[in-house]
């Protein structure tokens, strides 16, 4: 059993879409769409294989009727310690929440976590 993809839920598809390539490589498929839906997704894929689907339904947000549980976190590898700390300091740099520094776990992993643009939890590791 593999994981297949994670998906997130987002208000802003394009500004989500950005966040992802920009600081972590994904390429993006072309944007799907559904007009009798209202729905619209991308499909991020990553170097190591992994895939984030990034969907947008914009009457559920209206509603209210949105999905009503999300999930804990991405998790990205980096590749060293000194790759962590500069993705860190260039998210802070550009203005991104820096919710827990670049430290060792109790689980012996070096990471840090940043927010997303709509606030979910990106963990950076090694």
């Amino acid at each position: 059993m593999t994981i297949e993809h994670v998906a997130l839920w987002t208000p802003d598809l394009e500004r989500s879409r950005q966040f992802y390539s920009e600081y972590f490589s994904a390429l993006a498929s072309a944007c799907y769409r559904n007009p009798s839906r209202q729905f619209s997704s991308y499909f991020l894929s990553f170097a190591g294989g992994a895939r984030l689907e990034l969907m947008q339904q914009p009457q559920l947000l209206a509603a209210g009727t949105g999905p009503a549980q999300g999930y804990a976190h991405l998790a990205f590898a980096s590749g060293s310690v000194a790759a962590v700390q500069a993705l860190t300091e260039r998210l802070r740099g550009d203005g991104y929440p820096i919710v827990s520094e670049p430290r060792i776990t109790g689980d012996g992993y070096y990471e840090s976590i940043v927010a997303d643009p709509d606030g979910n939890l990106v963990e950076i590791t090694v």
